[in-house]
């Protein structure tokens, strides 16, 4: 049973890492050919909404303590960055364009390709030290790169288009309030919900290099 569930998580994620590699390669062969950050969405938009949507799996890996990751921490990245990939950025024209969903997309792109590669070789047994390093390293810059002039610059970007042209108001029309006044909540929130999982991954970080450096001093 262990040897099947490491299967299915080797699988899984070296799914995802491919995906998002072949995300990061569009992002930026399109970067390239046209000098442009336009067309981000255009090239890249489906992708990252499978894979991102397709990421809920990690929700139920945790719940059903396939990894130890527990549930809340991987339900808040998921529930925020599936939001906001389906909601504003693919239910909203008007926005994808817009150089902050390219700035999110590019350093979700870079981050999960590194994130993904990691759980795989670890499934492997045989994760290089290189590769531990950078996954947790380069989260110190491109989580916030990917949430401040990304995600959360595009959402208050959104808010004039959302309020003038009443979007997703069938949705919220049994609710005491507009979706508008929802996502003003929600940039308002998303700060301090990234920064707890910004600080979870500093408590990684000093765990899994501390510990690998102490192993090697041993």
């Amino acid at each position: 049973m262990a040897r099947i569930s490491t299967l299915y998580l080797l699988a899984y994620n070296s799914f995802q890492a491919i995906g998002w590699a072949v995300s990061l390669t569009i992002i930026l062969f399109n970067l390239l050919s046209t000098s442009s950050v336009t067309g981000t969405f255009t090239s890249a938009g489906t992708l990252i909404c499978f894979l991102q949507s397709a990421a809920f799996l990690e929700v139920i890996h945790g719940a059903i303590g396939l990894v130890p990751s527990g549930v809340l921490l991987p339900m808040l990245q998921w529930s925020g960055r599936t939001h906001f990939v389906l909601a504003i950025v693919r239910g909203i024209p008007e926005v994808q364009e817009l150089p902050s969903v390219f700035i999110t997309f590019l350093a979700w792109s870079i981050g999960e390709v590194i994130r993904y590669s990691h759980y795989a070789f670890s499934c492997l047994g045989n994760c290089p030290s290189w590769i531990t390093y950078i996954r947790y390293t380069a989260f110190i810059v491109l989580y916030p790169l990917g949430v401040f002039p990304g995600e959360v610059w595009a959402m208050y970007q959104a808010l004039p288009i959302i309020k003038k042209n009443n979007i997703y108001a069938d949705s919220f029309s049994s609710l005491p309030f507009s979706y508008y006044d929802f996502l003003k909540v929600v940039i308002v929130v998303y700060p301090f919900l990234w920064f707890k999982l910004y600080l979870h991954l500093f408590k990684q970080r000093r765990s899994k290099l501390y510990k690998r450096h102490d192993k090697k001093r041993a």
